[in-house]
């Protein structure tokens, strides 16, 4: 057994590791396709959850799933049993494509979508050529023009649909939100499928060869230009052949196997904080009453397939019957794991969460809320209608601070103010909503 507390952690970040601390905790992230994970995986991420990170579980809103607190000596452990199931943290964190983030909302599309995922995943997954890069690449597929999440990723594939039997995406680049956000721009318009994997291995290609140590391809538009950088990219895809993604088998399957084409029942999850006892009863719920597939959605809530040979009535009903469906459970609140987990958290963002939902329970249930712990802007603080994100931990006296950001059109939020005390704020996003009053705010911070 090697001695782990002489290990550099830094070396593991490849395989889903991070350091939380200083006092050796550990998190370990699960990197999903899409989201996507069968009832025997939800099982593995359980007992894993159960034996060495306190029975809890942390939702991302890239649909990952983490587990917290754990020690070195467990991390054989953890591998084994993820591995066992087909579950893989290699490329979930540190200089890697990370896990392909997809819109799973089901419909016509959801069968091509998925397939599109599943093949970039393994794809990039473990493999070498695309690992050891500058920094993070982060990977979408959206299903048409819904938001601005396009505008954010490293690269992000708009499925468009079918056009004369074949698959097109228009294709995004260089874009990220963090300290600076910056918005991606259109690279190519109705792009096939196959011509897809060829085109992003380009792209990763030039930012490998072109960007420095710790910067983002944002970074490295902002220092070349776009000119430029599809000047070095058309030299480097140049003689690349098309890889396919859809096979005859493929094509023959359908919509037969790909999870949610009947659709989904989400099971709200406060903050992405969820029970490892929860996780399992839902999937064993998945299992009997659904197709035995379940997801974890943008909004950190998870998402159970209803069965194609089923109306989802039985599977709702078992849902509620167990309690795991709580109407009204009040906003839509993506949240970082904050101050409690990370080290470059600055602030305590689930009891913010709490805080607002408490404070403005009706007046904003109809908008999307992000809360971040730090500039980082993990919850994409800058996609939400309200975002809010910690600018100054509390230390030595004095309060902790928070930008406030609104958005109100099709790019990034813009912060409407800055470095407001809590109490600040929360009259802040009382004055955007109105009816909310100041008493409100003042009984909710004291």
């Amino acid at each position: 057994m090697p001695d782990f507390s002489a290990i550099d952690y830094q070396t593991f970040k490849i395989n889903g590791v991070y350091r939380q601390g200083g006092d050796g905790a550990l998190m370990v992230r699960a990197k999903l396709p899409g989201g996507l994970f069968s009832a025997p995986q939800a099982e593995a991420l359980c007992s894993v959850a159960e034996g060495f990170g306190g029975g809890k579980l942390h939702l991302t809103c890239r649909g990952n799933i983490e587990v917290h607190g754990l020690r070195g000596e467990q991390l054989p452990t953890v591998q084994r049993r993820y591995q066992a199931v087909g579950l893989t943290t290699r490329g979930a964190c540190g200089g890697a494509v990370r896990g392909v983030a997809c819109a799973l909302d089901g419909g016509e599309n959801s069968a091509r979508i998925q397939l599109l995922v599943r093949r970039l995943h393994a794809h990039f997954t473990g493999n070498p050529h695309f690992e050891g890069l500058p920094k993070k690449f982060k990977l979408a597929v959206e299903n048409g023009y819904c938001g601005a999440r396009h505008l954010c990723q490293d690269l992000a594939m708009v499925y468009l649909g079918r056009d004369a039997g074949r698959d097109l995406c228009d294709v995004w680049v260089a874009g990220g939100l963090g300290r600076q956000p910056r918005e991606g721009f259109l690279l190519a318009g109705r792009v096939p499928f196959e011509r897809l994997i060829p085109l992003v291995e380009g792209v990763i290609r030039v930012y490998m060869q072109h960007a420095p140590a710790g910067k983002r391809l944002k970074h490295l538009l902002a220092d070349i230009g776009e000119a430029e950088f599809r000047a070095l990219l058309a030299r480097e895809t140049a003689g690349m052949t098309p890889c396919p993604v859809a096979s005859p088998f493929d094509d023959a399957l359908g919509e037969l196997a790909c999870p949610g084409t009947r659709g989904w029942i989400a099971v709200p999850v406060p903050a992405g904080r969820l029970a490892a006892a929860d996780l399992r009863r839902i999937a064993t719920i998945a299992a009997t009453s659904g197709d035995g597939w379940l997801a974890v959605s943008r909004d950190q809530d998870v998402l159970v397939s209803v069965a194609a040979d089923s109306d989802g009535a039985a599977l709702r009903e078992a849902l509620q019957n167990a309690g795991l469906l709580r109407p009204g459970t009040g906003l839509r609140c993506r949240v970082c794991p904050g101050s409690a987990v990370c080290p470059k958290g600055l602030v305590p963002t689930r009891e913010l969460a709490a805080q607002l939902n408490e404070c403005f329970p009706d007046s904003g249930r109809d908008l999307e809320w992000a809360v971040c712990g730090c500039s980082n802007s993990c919850s994409g603080p800058q996609l939400a209608d309200i975002g809010i994100v910690g600018a100054r931990k509390a230390t030595g006296g004095r309060p902790a601070l928070f930008d406030l950001y609104r958005r109100t059109g099709e790019g990034f939020g813009t912060a409407v103010a800055t470095r407001l005390t809590l109490e600040e704020l929360l009259t802040a996003v009382g004055q955007l909503l109105h009816p909310v009053t100041k008493e409100c705010c003042q009984q909710v911070e004291s």
